[in-house]
Order: structure tokens, then C-alpha cells, then sequence
């Protein structure tokens, strides 16, 4: 297994430059407020290159990625209203119990597969959530 690392523009086009060379087989997008900003450029990036990725939310296989597996930012941000609603009400934070979502979702894009000349297995098509045609 390799790392990337890529902060900015230059570093990510380098990343994808190097895997290039490399011949790495396929992509694990981690979770990265710089990469969340740049999924589409980061599923561009990976169509142009020929490489499967995953990433780490849903919306990234929206943007054109191939697949993702991730918290449903919906769930994510209903937890947030909860917990400040709490707190306004005069809680205190440190009396919250802690709560992560429990609400993933597994989205795989079938326009992106086909555009890398991929065959998705339906068994892995009937596991997922949400599939893009």
C-alpha cells in the first residue's frame, strides 16, 4: 500500500502523475476537507487516469466517482441540530453523551464503470444504496 499526499492543486496533479507512473491499480480516497472540496476535479482526475476509487461520502460517486461508501451527511448534520438544540436549551456539553451516525450509505456510479470499462458484479450493485445509471 502507497500514500499520497496532496494539499493543493500542484500536489494532487503530482499525486495523480505519480500513481500514473507507478501503475497503481486502483484509488482509496480518505477523508480530507481539501479533497471534499475538489471531488469532482478528483473523479476527473481519476477517469482521466483509468483508476477505480472509493471515496469516503456518498456525494463523491455524485460527482462521478465510482463508488463511495460513507455517513449520510443528512443524518450527520440532523445529529449536529440535535445536540445544539440541547445545548441551547441549557445542557451542558460535557453532560452529552458522545453519538456518532449510524446511517451509511454505499453509492456505486454504473456511468463511471462502464466509462473505465469496468463489469460491476450484481451482487455488489444489490448491496448498494443508491446506484447512478
Amino acid at each position: 500500500m502507497l500514500v499520497f499526499r496532496a494539499s493543493n492543486e500542484l500536489e494532487l496533479d503530482a499525486a495523480f502523475t505519480s500513481i500514473a507512473q507507478q501503475q497503481i491499480g486502483a484509488l482509496v480516497v480518505a477523508s480530507d476537507p481539501f479533497f471534499w472540496s475538489r471531488r469532482s476535479e478528483l473523479a476527473s482526475l481519476a477517469a482521466r487516469y483509468r483508476l477505480p476509487a472509493i471515496y469516503y461520502l456518498p456525494e463523491f460517486a455524485r460527482a462521478g466517482g465510482l463508488m463511495a461508501y460513507g455517513n449520510d451527511l443528512v443524518d450527520v448534520y440532523r445529529l449536529v441540530g440535535v445536540y445544539v438544540g440541547r445545548i441551547l436549551k441549557g445542557e451542558k456539553p460535557a453532560d452529552l453523551p458522545v453519538v456518532q451516525s449510524a446511517k451509511f450509505e454505499f453509492v456505486i456510479n454504473l456511468k463511471t464503470a462502464k466509462a473505465l470499462g469496468l463489469d460491476v458484479p450484481l451482487g455488489l450493485t444489490a448491496g448498494a444504496d443508491v446506484v447512478i445509471e
